[in-house]
């Protein structure tokens, strides 16, 4: 079902959230309907500041948010996520997530998306240590654990990033947490099943999605592969 989330759940469930990163721009209101089904849209916003790559923006989630229900899933990979992470949350974004590299008070950002109306995710890249993050993810929805470096889509699977996730989900299994745990990068039927074991809850695919024939049933496929491969994800 689109939209359920293990947040709101008390069965994990495996996410699928595509990445328009890897749709076409030219027509993303057909791309995203070519995913109906999925969990949550995955949104990538660049500055080309904090990554080196420029995307899209605010406007362009607007009117994402008009033409589906799927919930939008947006992860700013910019500066001064203080000023520009709220307003993404106000429009209707589901969940909203930051890096932690990009502020020196996270729990202040996360609380402000909380209280213009959206859950609030953390994002670390892959050489970023997650030990001096575990006491404020308290303070969060979803954690985005990055496996590959933030910036392109089509980048290779960072396996190592796995023994974060591991962390994370042994807390959450112990009740010390509650969050979603969410991969991006490289994510596809040779890698998800990894990451599945690991301990992950979402799974954002871009090119395995929408380099398919069919997306919506590459989607079906993905949250099938991740179900089968981990006790902690039942559908």
């Amino acid at each position: 079902m689109a939209g359920q989330s293990p947040v709101d759940s008390l069965v994990p469930a495996p996410l699928i959230a595509p990445s328009i990163l890897s749709a076409d721009f030219a027509r993303l209101a057909d791309e995203v309907a070519a995913v109906q089904g999925a969990d949550w849209l995955h949104v990538d916003v660049m500055d080309n500041h904090f990554v080196p790559n420029l995307t899209l923006g605010l406007p362009v989630v607007e009117s994402l948010l008009k033409v589906t229900d799927i919930p939008m899933d947006c992860h700013l990979m910019i500066e001064d996520p203080a000023r520009w992470a709220p307003p993404y949350a106000e429009a209707g974004a589901y969940n909203v997530t930051f890096h932690a590299e990009a502020t020196e008070d996270p729990i202040a950002v996360a609380r402000d998306i909380r209280a213009a109306g959206a859950k609030a995710g953390l994002s670390v890249k892959p050489g970023t240590p997650i030990d001096p993050y575990l006491e404020i993810l308290r303070e969060f929805d979803t954690l985005l654990v990055m496996s590959v470096e933030p910036g392109f889509g089509g980048q290779s699977f960072i396996p190592e990033v796995l023994a974060k996730v591991g962390i994370v989900r042994r807390l959450v299994d112990a009740g010390e947490l509650r969050v979603v745990v969410e991969i991006d990068g490289g994510i596809n039927a040779d890698t998800i099943e990894a990451a599945a074991e690991a301990g992950v809850d979402c799974f954002v695919a871009g090119s395995a999605v929408y380099n398919a024939d069919d997306p919506a049933e590459a989607v079906r496929r993905l949250r099938a592969q991740a179900a089968a491969a981990s006790a902690h994800l039942t559908r």
